[in-house]
């Protein structure tokens, strides 16, 4: 007996779609978009329904819902002015509890949760309910462990592959998430709802398009980058694509359809479905450790530490006094902080294009190990770089709109100004600091472009 995925789904948590679609054109959208889903879950034969749900948080290891019926009424923590969801949802709880056993015999730590009364989140209610009209298909809902890396996350999807394969199940793959997560924190009409963050649209699209590629393992070896630079750091950022990714092999050559996109109350929120048909592409090689057991390391596989250092020693920022750092902005060359607050200013250290967390270079190095010349793209540094110093003065407490002197370093002017100068006009020049261009020799690492930075607090 050999069971399989017979698709996955990446669906939206929000109420909105369940409880008020006709307020607005978008909501709408994602509804149908919902029906559309389950009607191609109804025309693949599954008989399990596997949630991964970002709603509901986990600390000691993952909790699996494993009471048979749970029943209750649903009320939002926001938006409990959208009304409630009545539901009786029907697990399959002998694959609960046979999941929970595989979880420990690869090393993880999991239980099962049989308890009356217990809450079901809202992701998992309105997924369920939008997908699974009348319980026809049982279920299985399980937690998203906060502290779990990617290393954690791949064995707990191979070991809900163990009992799908040995039950022979036909089973549906379900990631419950927004994309972005920057949404409005006052009460809004629903006419004016809209994508929070131009930047989070941007990062939404570009996992959109790979999705729709059918390349999920592209979109979870990106996730890091989106985890480092989209506005809100959140744990859905990456674990469900991690999660989805490992449900299908870590493949790349997928079948993709993005059902719909659109914006809830800021956020971005997609319905997207995946066929395990091949749709004819180069598979890209999985390149992540291939872990068959988890060890109990947290860290094995995060990435957390620069991944090319260029020759140069990084530091962790220095905080003392009113100094301001932030995780999501690249670990400096020695010991300062990524900002400092005197009175109403804010002033910060040099800031170049380098990424936090793997310490990459977007438009590459301007050369290699070995000191010889790279061709690398300035403007691409130049926005890299505009994005660093946003995130640091909105840890800060502040925002590029507060920018009132800028000093610009570059270490070819020749080549470089009329590239920086076009995407400063397009970003910087909007807001109208003062500038000063310097040409200099080098930078510290081998970037072409960095910012020092007063601005309002």
């Amino acid at each position: 007996m050999s069971g399989e995925i017979v698709m996955s789904l990446v669906v939206p948590p929000h109420p909105h779609p369940v409880l008020c679609p006709e307020k607005n054109p978008g909501w709408q959208a994602i509804r149908d978009a919902y029906d559309a889903a389950a009607a191609q879950i109804e025309e693949s034969g599954a008989d399990l329904i596997i949630i991964y749900s970002t709603l509901w948080p986990s600390i000691i290891g993952h909790q699996i819902q494993a009471q048979q019926h749970p029943e209750w009424v649903m009320v939002d923590a926001d938006f409990h002015d959208l009304g409630s969801i009545p539901y009786r949802l029907s697990i399959d709880t002998k694959f609960a509890h046979a999941w929970n056993d595989a979880n420990h015999a690869r090393g993880l730590t999991s239980r099962t949760v049989d308890y009356d009364g217990f809450p079901v989140d809202v992701g998992s209610v309105v997924a369920l309910e939008l997908l699974n009209r009348g319980n026809r298909i049982p279920a299985v809902i399980c937690s998203t462990n906060v502290y779990s890396n990617r290393a954690e996350t791949t064995v707990l999807a191979k070991a809900c592959l163990d009992v799908v394969k040995a039950q022979g199940k036909k089973a549906v793959a379900v990631s419950v998430m927004s994309l972005s997560n920057r949404m409005f924190t006052e009460p809004i009409q629903p006419e004016e709802d809209r994508i929070h963050s131009l930047k989070d649209d941007e990062w939404n699209q570009k996992m959109l398009e790979l999705m729709a590629d059918g390349r999920l393992e592209d979109v979870g070896q990106l996730s890091r980058t989106i985890h480092s630079q989209i506005r809100i750091k959140k744990v859905v950022a990456f674990k469900p694509m991690w999660w989805l990714s490992a449900m299908n092999g870590n493949r790349n050559d997928l079948t993709g359809e993005v059902l719909a996109y659109e914006e809830i109350h800021g956020a971005g929120a997609a319905v997207v479905a995946l066929s395990p048909e091949s749709c004819g592409t180069g598979d890209k090689e999985y390149d992540e450790d291939d872990v068959e057991f988890y060890g109990g390391d947290r860290g094995v596989l995060d990435n957390t530490e620069p991944t090319e250092d260029h020759g140069v020693a990084l530091h962790e920022p220095t905080t003392k006094g009113n100094s301001f750092n932030t995780d999501l902005a690249p670990k400096p060359v020695g010991a300062y902080p990524h900002a400092r607050r005197e009175g109403d200013l804010l002033y910060l250290s040099g800031v170049g294009p380098r990424q936090p967390g793997d310490n990459s270079i977007p438009g590459g190095p301007i050369k290699d190990a070995d000191g010889n010349p790279l061709n690398y793209d300035i403007k691409a540094q130049t926005r890299a770089t505009i994005d660093n110093v946003a995130r640091i003065l909105e840890q800060a407490g502040s925002s590029l709109d507060n920018v009132i002197d800028v000093t610009s370093f570059l270490v070819d002017m020749d080549r470089d100004f009329a590239g920086y100068n076009e995407v400063w006009a397009e970003t910087l020049g909007k807001v109208g600091p003062t500038r000063t261009t310097l040409a200099i020799q080098a930078l510290p690492t081998p970037i072409a472009v960095e910012l020092k930075v007063i601005a309002k607090a």
